[in-house]
């Protein structure tokens, strides 16, 4: 594990700074939406979860959807990497399963959890922001007018260069023409 582990298993002094990697990853996916790239390390992953929980008992689908809602809609944590993170808060005592209807766990914070939370504030703070701040930039740059364009010339591409009549010269007039396309938007 990267991060130092003290005071009896409950992490302190998780990295900051990492996982997001600036202003245009977003956590993986195979939908052509996301990068390769995390949101975070495992050691923020757990302190966000732990706010979450703090503020009502969650289940993990819940947890993903929450954390979805707060990068709008930008970013949203694989089952994969949230129940391990689920048990792994589980085995350190800082949140517990509460009864709940149907089969899934209803988690909540404990005093250790909270002490945790209260140790790393600032972190918890800064790690939220980011969340705040993915939303932010995608309503940015990803508007339905925006999305609208690129699927058009999506399709135009798509139909003229699946034309078999096409010859060299005009497969070059096209890539010479969205390229000038994103120079022009480069110097915006």
């Amino acid at each position: 594990m990267r991060h130092a582990m003290h005071n009896g298993g409950h992490g302190r002094g998780f990295g900051h700074g990492r996982g997001f990697g600036g202003r245009h990853g977003h956590g993986g996916g195979d939908d052509g939406r996301r990068s390769r790239r995390r949101m975070f390390d495992s050691g923020e992953l757990r302190l966000v979860l732990l706010r979450l929980i703090a503020d009502e008992p969650r289940h993990g689908y819940d947890l993903i959807r929450r954390i979805e809602e707060l990068a709008g809609g930008a970013y949203a944590p694989s089952p994969g990497v949230i129940y391990p993170t689920l048990t792994l808060l589980d085995d350190m005592g800082q949140i517990a399963a509460q009864q709940s209807e149907g089969a899934k766990k209803l988690f909540a914070i404990t005093p250790d959890g909270a002490a945790e939370l209260d140790a790393n504030k600032d972190i918890v703070d800064a790690l939220l922001a980011r969340l705040a701040e993915v939303g932010e930039e995608r309503q940015r740059t990803d508007g339905g007018s925006v999305r609208r364009a690129m699927g058009n010339l999506r399709q135009v591409l798509l139909n003229r260069l699946g034309d078999r009549d096409i010859d060299e010269a005009k497969l070059h007039e096209v890539v010479a023409l969205i390229d000038e396309a994103a120079q022009k938007i480069e110097r915006l």
